[in-house]
């Protein structure tokens, strides 16, 4: 595909990309959800489908590109929800058909000209309210008694009101009377809309294989319908509305289906399965959903990235620059390289493989809607529509290659690192099977000694309290702590006191402090002297000196009192053993 109608700029001179085409008027307005690339004829060069929205919402066509031009256009009688393309039998030449979702209805295009129309099956309808229409047809009940039945229905039924009763009841009186003569001899409809649709393998991986339609619908389900009768072959239900589905697998043998919904839960559900089976909660609602591998990736709409193991694991979430717009999957099959592509507001389209960002590409305005794969003859295409409606095709360079330090923003690279687990060996089976095996006595052993333990140190803070090794007062309004030092070889010793309120908030003040000793072994500098107010959770050294006074070598206690003036019971009480005094021994 020659390269035409590229911006004003050049690309930088490392680039990875290739500028094919810009066209800022192309008058595109799609998202991802409508936008693939196939095969069409059979010819091996892949077109550009589109479903697009229109400027205005009214004018919805199929657009058919074919290298920088417009090849045909279908118009469309809704807006298109999902396009996709999809193989429905195997005869030659292999031709796609497309399949465009839209309201309650699948619309499915073989060369490009209308084929089948599928139906979502009606829902069930109130009783109820089919009483009152029914009245209505037999002329029985005025529209006043018509109204207020149908409102009270609106107000206390879980099952909702079909669409015509909705209507009624949004008009006006005068109104309502030719409305009913319109509509009142019409069987009543409650149906439900396509939110979303993608395609599964019927019985084989190969790219040219027969698929299914897969469908989510408004009312929770998930519908996949056959190839070729377009039958419903399995029916199942999720806890939402779903909005953006991924499937792998094939119908015959085994498949998976990933359904971001609208509650801001990714449930994935297998073959066989009514229900989900795992459910991951992310931090916000889903604003895309891709599958790398075996590895769910999911863009949030508080600009996190959020990347999820098929059984709800979470591996990685990173912090996005700006709100994510769309994304999708870049899948290079040549180097067998993938990676996860995030358009954001700012106009920026990033790259990330696993948690590292290895390319970002700027762009002229908000990307809405990325495809890549084969468009033309060249196998990596990227396709972009923006939000003013231009249409970007770029090519990836033969040349490129992608690494995780090629950009500085991102994770580090250290922790992208795998730690080297070792493989279980035989003893750690064997010790696993025995915990298993005798849990229960094993348990009982840790508990009993748990319980020595917990005696143990019990006895010792029994004892510390015994011999006032570290004395702590009793008093619930005043609860002090002291420790004493002993310092020096004698005759002369210095005794420092470290006193401190153990109290949060408040404060102590007017205490005493008074030593009690033997006169005729010890001189005390200051045996009684007053405490400074002591503030919560700080640390005051009290220091004075003590002299002794025997020659024989002999040691003694000396008993410190802390009380509050006025007092004469004592706040707290220490026993300090004094050292021998070596000084005077050596004499």
């Amino acid at each position: 595909m020659a390269a035409s109608g590229s911006s004003g700029e050049g690309p930088p001179a490392n680039s990875k990309w290739l500028d094919a085409h810009y066209d800022p008027v192309a008058n595109l307005y799609t998202f991802s959800s409508c936008v693939t690339l196939a095969d069409l004829y059979g010819d091996g060069d892949c077109k550009l489908v589109v479903g697009d929205l229109g400027s205005t919402g009214h004018e919805m066509k199929l657009k058919v590109y074919q290298g920088t031009g417009l090849l045909s256009e279908n118009a469309l009688p809704d807006l298109p929800v999902s396009v996709t393309t999809f193989l429905m039998e195997q005869h030659e030449p292999r031709m796609p058909a497309v399949a465009v979702a839209s309201g309650p209805f699948v619309y499915v295009y073989k060369n490009l000209r209308p084929y089948f129309k599928f139906t979502l099956p009606p829902l069930e309808l109130n009783p109820m309210e089919k009483s009152v229409w029914d009245q209505a047809k037999e002329d029985k009940v005025d529209l006043m008694s018509m109204k207020e039945m149908l409102e009270q229905i609106r107000e206390n039924a879980e099952m909702p009101l079909s669409v015509q009763s909705l209507r009624f009841l949004s008009l006006d009186l005068p109104e309502m009377e030719s409305f009913v003569n319109q509509y009142k001899m019409q069987p009543i409809k409650r149906q439900t809309v396509i939110t979303c649709m993608a395609t599964l393998k019927k019985n084989m991986v190969d790219e040219d294989a027969v698929s299914c339609l897969v469908i989510g619908t408004e009312n929770n389900e998930i519908l996949i319908l056959d190839p070729e009768a377009f039958t419903i072959l399995a029916k199942m239900m999720v806890p939402s509305v779903p909005a953006f589905l991924d499937v792998t697998g094939q119908f015959d043998v085994e498949y998976r289906l990933t359904v971001a919904c609208r509650s801001g839960c990714v449930y994935i559900l297998r073959r066989d399965s009514k229900r989900p089976k795992y459910c991951i909660e992310l931090s916000a609602q889903a604003l895309g959903l891709v599958r790398v591998q075996k590895n769910i990736v999911a863009a949030c709409s508080d600009e996190m990235l959020q990347s999820y193991t098929q059984k709800g694991k979470k591996l990685w979430v990173i912090s996005l620059p700006a709100t994510p717009v769309t994304m999708s999957l870049l899948d290079e099959k040549f180097q067998s390289f993938q990676a996860v592509l995030v358009a954001l507001a700012n106009m920026e389209v990033h790259m990330y493989r696993d948690k590292n960002l290895v390319n970002v590409i700027q762009t002229q305005d908000i990307v809405t809607s990325i495809c890549f794969g084969r468009y033309g003859r060249e196998d990596n295409t990227l396709v972009m529509t923006t939000k003013g409606g231009g249409l970007i095709i770029k090519i990836l360079k033969r040349t490129a290659t992608f690494h995780k330090g090629d950009t500085a923003v991102g994770a580090p690279v250290a922790q992208s690192i795998k730690l080297n687990v070792p493989k279980k060996t035989k003893l750690y089976v064997d010790q696993t099977l025995r915990e298993r095996e005798s849990g229960v006595a094993m348990h009982r052993v840790f508990q009993t000694d748990l319980s020595r333990i917990r005696l143990v140190a019990a006895r010792a803070y029994v004892r510390a309290l015994e011999c006032s090794m570290a004395p702590v007062s009793e008093s619930l309004q005043e609860p002090l702590k002291m420790n004493a030092v002993v310092q020096g070889m004698g005759p002369t010793f210095k005794l420092s006191l470290n006193l401190q309120n153990m109290s949060e908030t408040r404060a102590v003040a007017n205490l005493l402090v008074s030593f009690l000793y033997d006169e005729k072994l010890y001189s005390v500098a200051q045996p009684f002297f007053k405490a400074p107010m002591l503030v919560p959770g700080l640390n005051y050294p009290l220091v004075t000196f003590v002299q002794c006074l025997s020659t024989q070598g002999i040691s003694d206690i000396i008993k410190v009192f802390v009380l509050r003036e006025g007092a004469s019971e004592p706040l707290l009480t220490a026993h300090i053993n004094m050292p021998v005094s070596e000084g005077l021994a050596a004499v």
